[in-house]
């Protein structure tokens, strides 16, 4: 294990180089980054990025400015119809120099809504009420908390979204079970198994126009494998939420996709991809190992991206990342010590081939922004 810690930390060390803007030849970088830019109350999130003096968001595209993607998922910043909140962003916060670096300019963008927030109309949680976040279709205050954009320098093509597939059109879907009865996956009453989406959030497949031909860029943020109790329905939803990439991206295994305008079927073999985003899975430590499943899919390769810094938080911090089984070099959020410490949940997975990654694991006030880090690898197109 020593060796092969030492051997993370030999290709970090030379994996923080920033890359220069890429050319159709030239490596891409694609990059996936939790940037806590969620606000307890609608509205909230684009009048804090209609002014260029929010403290987070700047320090949220420092951190763009000196890793700079080419093509980057953020996940938790909340969905504005029109896509209001990202032009802000774009405009007020990724297009300024952030003390020292460069600006940095995505001319194409992707968002669109989420199921966060979305009421579903029945009783998910059993505690005889419908309504609130706990009912809707992914755990929100309201509708579009925790969304996700995706920007690019490339040009977009044409959106798959998988917002409203449901949980029960996934073959052999895991449902949870009730502890206190003999019946198996009866968590959930028939009424909300009828209605309930798979996707916490949302699924979506965004061509990348690289060199004339697309990348698939395959983009989500399954619900945390937590936050519930002994059915465990938070982290067999994550799994299957993680489920469906694996069978995406596998011929034989995606005829019963369908997307939201009634288009079925995955990717054609062959075809291009990169999946992205926060998992909120471990392959080894935490609540849920669900990953596994996406890391074994066929022509899915896993970079291993790393950091001195995640390594250096895991000993300074200690607590239960002193019980972990996996190399803390590898961690991608800052989770709180006692439980479930520092985790890898957080994945660029490409599978074209990799020429160099990392984790951006900075110190002081960028670290403070979000507790999920910037995760980057570069391809070639």
């Amino acid at each position: 294990m020593r060796r092969a810690l030492l051997a993370a930390l030999a290709v970090t060390a030379t994996a923080l180089v920033p890359a220069a803007p890429a050319a159709a030849a030239d490596p891409i970088r694609f990059a996936t980054f939790n940037a806590s830019l969620n606000r307890p109350a609608e509205g909230e999130l684009l009048a804090d990025l209609s002014t260029p003096d929010d403290e987070q968001a700047r320090a949220i595209a420092e951190v763009v400015q000196r890793t700079r993607p080419d093509v980057l998922l953020l996940n938790e910043f909340d969905h504005v119809a029109g896509g209001a909140a990202v032009d802000a962003f774009r405009r007020n916060y990724l297009a300024v120099g952030q003390r020292g670096a460069d600006p940095i300019h995505y001319p194409h963008a992707f968002t669109a809504p989420v199921n966060t927030g979305v009421q579903s109309g029945v009783d998910l949680n059993r505690d005889g009420e419908v309504g609130g976040p706990d009912d809707a279709h992914g755990f929100g205050q309201f509708p579009g908390q925790y969304g996700m954009v995706v920007l690019s320098k490339y040009p977009l093509g044409d959106v798959r979204t998988f917002q409203h597939f449901r949980w029960a059109d996934l073959p052999g879907a895991s449902w949870p079970d009730d502890p206190a009865t003999p019946e198996p996956g009866d968590w959930y009453s028939p009424e909300a198994k009828r209605v309930l989406r798979l996707s916490s959030k949302s699924h979506w497949d965004v061509p990348v126009r690289v060199g004339g031909k697309p990348v698939h860029f395959l983009v989500s943020h399954p619900t945390p494998p937590s936050f519930d109790g002994a059915e465990d329905r938070n982290g067999l939803r994550n799994a299957d939420e993680i489920r469906f990439w694996a069978d995406y991206v596998t011929p034989g295994r995606s005829g019963y996709v369908h997307d939201d305008e009634g288009r079925r079927g995955g990717l054609a073999p062959g075809a291009r991809f990169v999946v992205a985003g926060d998992q909120n899975s471990d392959p080894v430590d935490g609540g849920s190992t669900g990953i596994r499943e996406l890391l074994r899919a066929p022509r899915v390769i896993d970079p291993l991206p790393a950091s001195l810094g995640g390594a250096r938080a895991s000993q300074e911090q200690g607590g239960a990342n002193d019980q972990h089984r996996g190399l803390s070099v590898f961690d991608t959020a800052d989770f709180a010590d006692e439980a479930p410490g520092n985790l890898r949940v957080d994945y660029v997975l490409p599978s074209l081939f990799p020429l160099r990654s990392g984790v951006f694991w900075p110190s002081g006030r960028l670290a403070e922004a979000s507790d999920h880090r910037l995760v980057w690898v570069d391809v070639l197109g």
